[in-house]
C-alpha cells in the first residue's frame, strides 16, 4: 500500500473498496490503521475506505511536531491530496481529537463525523503523572512487556480482558503495542499535552455520532456525553462491555452502528 506526502510528511494509508461515498478512518494513540481491520473489511463492500497512520505511528514517517493541531492538518491535507471531497470521518480516541478539529475548522471536508471513545477536553491532570512515567520508560527501553501490561487495561474493558475467549486477540494486540518504536514518545506527548476544543464544538454542524464503551476508563462515558451536549443534533450510543477500543472489542456492534449511520446520512 502507498505513502502520500501531505502537509510535509509521508503518511501511510490503505485504499480499499469502491463507492460514491468515502469513509476515512483515523486511529487511536499507540495503534495504527490496523485497529479498524474489521470495519474496513465490512464497509469496503459498499464504500471507498481510506485508513491512514498518524505521523510517528504505524508505517508513517516520524517527524516533529506531533501536536494535535498539526496532526489534524495532516488529515486535511491527506483528504485534499487524494481529492476525496467531503468524507465520512471516523476517529477513535486520538482520531477523535483529529475529527473534532477537522469538522470544526474544515467543514468543507467532512460530510459526517463519527467519534469513538474520545474527549473534547485536555488530558485530565490526574492522568499526567502515570502517563509521563510510562512515556519516560518507553523513551529509554521502548514499549517493553511490563509497560504493555500497564497499558492494556487502559485500552480495553476489564471484562473483555478477563474473557478467556479473547486470549488470542489479547496476545495479538499486546504484540502490536510492543512493536511501537521508542519514537512513539513524541506522539504520546502530543496527545497528553493537547489543548481542549470545548469552545469549538458549537462550530461542528455536520451530522455527528458519538460512541463510547460503558467500561472505557481512558475517556469515560461522561466525556462522550459532554461532546453530545456541545454538538447540536448529535447522537450518542453506549456499548455494553466495551472499553477504549470498541472497534476491536465489539466489532459487530460498531460495524452495524456505522452501517446504519452512513446509510442514514448518505
Amino acid at each position: 500500500m502507498p505513502h502520500i506526502e501531505a502537509n510535509g510528511i509521508k503518511l501511510y494509508y490503505i485504499d480499499k473498496g469502491e463507492g460514491d461515498e468515502t469513509v476515512v478512518f483515523s486511529h487511536g494513540l499507540l495503534w495504527s490503521h490496523k485497529m479498524f481491520d474489521a470495519q474496513i473489511d465490512e464497509l469496503a463492500k459498499s464504500y471507498r475506505v481510506i485508513a491512514y497512520d498518524h505521523r510517528g505511528q504505524g508505517q508513517s514517517e516520524v517527524k516533529d511536531p506531533f501536536d494535535m493541531e498539526t496532526v489534524a492538518e495532516d488529515a486535511a491535507a491527506l483528504i485534499e491530496k487524494l481529492d476525496l471531497g467531503k468524507v465520512h470521518f471516523v476517529g477513535l480516541s486520538m482520531g477523535g481529537f483529529v475529527g473534532m478539529r477537522l469538522a470544526a475548522r474544515r467543514p468543507d471536508l467532512v460530510k459526517t463525523l463519527s467519534l469513538l471513545e474520545t474527549s473534547a477536553n485536555s488530558e485530565p491532570v490526574e492522568n499526567l503523572p502515570k502517563y509521563k512515567t510510562l512515556n519516560g520508560i518507553v523513551k529509554w527501553l521502548g514499549v517493553i512487556p511490563p509497560v504493555a501490561n500497564k497499558v492494556m487495561p487502559i485500552m480495553f474493558a476489564q471484562s473483555w480482558l478477563n474473557n478467556k475467549l479473547n486470549s488470542e486477540a489479547i496476545k495479538k494486540w499486546k504484540k502490536e503495542l510492543t512493536s511501537n518504536k521508542k519514537t512513539i514518545t513524541g506522539p504520546v506527548e502530543g496527545v497528553i499535552y493537547r489543548k481542549g476544543v470545548e469552545a469549538e464544538l458549537g462550530a461542528i454542524k455536520c451530522p455527528t455520532m458519538i460512541v463510547v464503551g460503558d467500561e472505557d476508563v481512558a475517556t469515560k462515558p461522561e466525556k462522550a456525553k459532554f461532546i453530545q451536549m456541545g454538538i447540536a443534533g448529535s447522537r450518542l450510543h453506549m456499548i455494553p462491555g466495551a472499553g477504549h477500543s470498541s472497534c476491536i472489542e465489539k466489532p459487530e456492534v460498531v460495524n452495524q452502528l456505522l452501517k446504519d449511520w452512513l446509510s442514514e446520512n448518505a
